[in-house]
């Protein structure tokens, strides 16, 4: 990745801040467990503004007239790097990741309180580090025991989330370009979890097929915990165990997507573990697609948040009433809410360096109506239907769950939906074809 994009984003936040200064760490490395630590994932905030994938460092970013962006890093060090790997060292991050200054990691809480002093606002991701609010209150401390030679300390503290979440809501076109490939990869992993799966084989034996064509494709590995769910396990929202034997009948529902230099896809199917849908199974899975459907075709600039959601929500309750599974008309069941008996979640949520992405969903003023979509931002489309087994429920619809999710770009002109797995009843079956 080169540095151009990260040197804008750095820019657009020091004209942002005006004459105060921001600090933003990467993430810790966390320990597994004794002298194990768990595979290095850097913090959204400070990849989004550097592209720089090591631990312990931070950015400061100055504003003001002569805007500065100063990282700090671990040192070159021949020994470690023998052990753990290449490092930038100072004078290579700044080189290489185009910051203005770089300094040894060690140098910070010394530097730290003349880089803040007389700045108008420090902005601080204030309460998300419990250490780091204690850092940045020394920091302002030794600041104010030099108010007799003149320093003077930010009299502001101010929330650098607030600036960052509306920056990284509408993507540039070097993140769409890297979604549009992570999306590509999850879509070939789901297409291959469909042609490899088989009745009696284990849920994580389809989770190993994903890893494998993530991989094999390039990305860091999955975004998040998959959920390869067998059965009635589907109508779990947050099943991970995916340890249990897929039935000969009985449906699949797969949610997963990979992450691929930071960003996330986020996909899910449904499909026959057998190849083939029974009648009740294609009639739910056709009123989810149909929901789909219509909340893909209400993504555009301009249309609430909420839209799409309604559309989706419109169809299922119509979908739920010719099931037999609610009394009344669309219109009562809506109002009601007694559609989320059997769907119980909003249609989508943003999508970028996490799965679920930084960005408000209300706008930031009195009455907070929900926000009007625009070009760049990404978002999920991800209608279900969840049949837990109850005495009312037809018997042939017992623990069927089906969820439908895509990855979908707001344009000028609509939107652009990211991933191509199969999706309809003739192409999930044709994929699983085993004649």
């Amino acid at each position: 990745m080169t540095h151009s994009p990260f040197a804008a984003r750095r820019q657009h936040l020091a004209d942002q801040i005006g004459n105060g200064v921001a600090i933003i760490p990467t993430a810790p490395e966390r320990v597994r467990n004794r002298d194990t630590h768990h595979p290095y994932r850097f913090d959204s905030y400070f990849w989004y503004l550097t592209g720089f994938p090591e631990p312990e460092a931070v950015l400061v970013v100055a504003g003001g007239d002569r805007p500065q962006c100063i990282l700090f890093c671990r040192e070159k060090n021949e020994e470690r790097e023998i052990w753990d790997g290449y490092r930038h060292g100072p004078e290579g991050a700044r080189e290489t990741f185009g910051v203005d200054l770089a300094y040894p990691i060690g140098e910070l809480e010394q530097r730290l309180p003349e880089l803040i002093a007389d700045r108008s606002a420090l902005w601080h991701s204030l309460g998300h580090d419990s250490e780091w609010d204690t850092r940045i209150a020394a920091a302002l401390n030794a600041v104010r025991a030099q108010s007799r030679a003149g320093k003077r300390a930010p009299r502001e503290i101010r929330d650098l989330r607030a600036v960052l979440d509306g920056m990284r809501l509408i993507k540039d076109s070097s993140e769409i370009g890297t979604m549009r490939r992570a999306a590509a990869i999850s879509s070939a992993g789901h297409a291959r979890a469909m042609r490899h799966c088989r009745p009696g084989m284990a849920e994580y034996e389809l989770e190993a097929e994903l890893t494998h064509e993530f991989r094999r494709r390039g990305a860091a590995g999955h975004a998040y915990t998959p959920i390869v769910a067998g059965g009635a396990n589907a109508c779990v929202l947050h099943y991970i165990e995916n340890d249990r034997i897929l039935p000969e009948n009985a449906l699949v529902l797969i949610d997963a997507g990979c992450e691929l230099d930071g960003y996330a896809a986020d996909i899910t199917r449904t499909f026959p573990v057998n190849g083939r849908f029974s009648p009740a199974q294609r009639d739910c899975y056709e009123i989810v697609l149909a929901a789909q459907e219509a909340a893909i075709a209400a993504v555009r600039p301009g249309a609430s948040f909420m839209a799409y959601h309604e559309a989706a929500v419109r169809i299922l309750a119509q979908g739920m009433a010719d099931l037999k599974l609610l009394p009344g008309s669309v219109d009562a069941v809506i109002e009601s809410e007694s559609y989320k008996r059997f769907y119980m979640h909003r249609t989508g949520h943003w999508l970028g360096l996490d799965v679920h992405d930084a960005g408000e969903y209300k706008e930031d003023r009195e009455g907070g109506e929900w926000i009007k979509l625009a070009p760049g931002m990404t978002l999920t489309v991800e209608p279900g239907l969840y049949i837990r087994p109850a005495a009312d429920i037809p018997q042939e619809l017992h623990g069927i769950g089906i969820r439908i999710e895509d990855d979908v770009l707001v344009t000028t002109g609509g939107c652009e939906v990211y991933t191509d797995a199969p999706k309809t009843v003739a192409d999930i079956e044709d994929v699983m074809r085993r004649d």
